[in-house]
């Protein structure tokens, strides 16, 4: 699989790249970012985190606004950010900032047109670490991270491939999309009016049934204006209460929804995640 680099930034003596490659999965090109940090330069293959960004980002959002790098630099952890959709003229689209580019929700889409390229799924689950496992100086301990709808798509995937992740952490997850407005519009796009399906995508659905465990931290912010109506953390907090789920969960006085909330807990939930990749 061929790779093209965009740019190199060099931070906290690693590396910030950007590539595009074209995605089998998603039938399209595609673009990511990944920060490798300095312990790769003495040969060393390091763990990776994969973050998955929210509702219109792509994956500079994180790498720009974050500050991760000084902590994935001491703590010798590689982060993956790809986009949070395919992009391109003959790709599905919609003018709503919720729904189509921009707005993959980590689903694989079955209506059409959306499943001839929405198949973030897979992309995220098996194509990307395949790629970043075959051209980077990385080894296969991964964890998975993100905010908002990417928290959402953090917490599934984690939960759904338990073997696969270390742990998961997620900062604002939509943690019950089957009930709020956001995940009820993408889930009858991209998933068609037959709910049953939509539960595999369900964080507080999967944590409620959940069988095997793996470490999961969870920051929300008290001031988030979409907490009540969209983020419903309450789902998430019951579910993991009914299967006894090892949710380590904070809520966060005069926090809101912005990046200004990432940045002030991001060194916590890399620690978090270091913790789980030397095990």
């Amino acid at each position: 699989m061929s790779i093209e680099n965009i740019s190199v930034n060099k931070s906290f003596g690693g590396w910030h790249k950007q590539y595009s490659h074209h995605s089998s999965a998603l039938n399209c090109k595609m673009q990511f970012a990944i920060y490798l940090p300095p312990q790769v330069s003495s040969g060393n293959k390091v763990p990776v985190l994969y973050w998955l960004s929210g509702l219109t980002c792509t994956d500079e959002n994180f790498m720009q606004k974050a500050g991760a790098q000084r902590s994935a630099a001491e703590l010798g952890i590689a982060i993956v950010a790809p986009d949070t959709s395919p992009r391109g003229d003959g790709v599905a689209n919609d003018n709503a900032y919720d729904l189509g580019q921009g707005a993959g929700f980590y689903v694989n889409a079955t209506e059409m047109p959306w499943s001839k390229h929405y198949q973030m799924y897979d992309y995220v689950v098996n194509e990307l670490p395949e790629l970043i496992e075959s051209a980077f100086p990385v080894s296969d301990k991964r964890a998975i991270a993100g905010h908002s709808m990417g928290g959402l798509g953090a917490l599934n995937i984690g939960m759904l491939n338990p073997l696969r992740y270390s742990s998961m952490s997620a900062f604002s997850p939509i943690s019950n999309p089957v009930n709020c407005a956001w995940g009820q519009k993408a889930f009858t796009t991209y998933l068609g009016k037959d709910k049953s399906t939509w539960l595999n995508y369900d964080a507080s659905e999967l944590m409620k049934q959940a069988t095997q465990f793996v470490p999961a931290k969870v920051d929300q912010g008290e001031s988030d204006n979409f907490l009540l109506e969209q983020l419903k953390p309450e789902a998430l907090l019951a579910a993991a209460s009914a299967s006894g789920y090892p949710l380590d969960y904070q809520l966060h006085e005069g926090y809101d929804h912005s990046y200004y909330f990432i940045a002030s807990f991001i060194e916590d939930h890399l620690r978090f995640h270091a913790t789980h990749l030397k095990k």
